[in-house]
């Protein structure tokens, strides 16, 4: 399976758009390109038991944010503020760029 190249990045401000967690916003903490998949702050957050560890010595139940898929968040503009799609763009210095494409400005600095 192919690593694919995602519309947003880590420390992305993104919207999700479907599932549990709709209409709720958060920054990208993980992005994982192989499985096309990426972790929200404080979004979809699952429990997991927890054996013992050197770490966590009394274990128990810990909550944590799981992954969810790339496809169900989109970026949320930082000039307008609205969720968006995003374009490529190259630069005359040849450099490639993310805009987006409700009010087309740059969304990488």
């Amino acid at each position: 399976m192919a690593t694919q190249q995602l519309h947003v990045k880590k420390d992305d401000m993104v919207m999700v758009m479907a599932g549990k967690e709709k209409g709720k916003s958060g920054k990208v903490l993980n992005v994982f390109p192989g499985k096309g998949r990426v972790t929200v702050e404080d979004l979809n957050k699952v429990k997991r038991h927890q054996r013992p560890t050197r770490f966590n010595p009394e274990g128990g139940i810990v909550e944590k944010e799981a992954a969810i898929d790339a496809s169900n968040v989109m970026l949320v503009c930082p000039a307008c503020g609205k969720p968006a799609r995003t374009g490529m763009r190259v630069l005359e210095d040849g450099g490639k760029v993310r805009f987006c494409k409700k009010c087309n400005e740059i969304v990488d600095k």
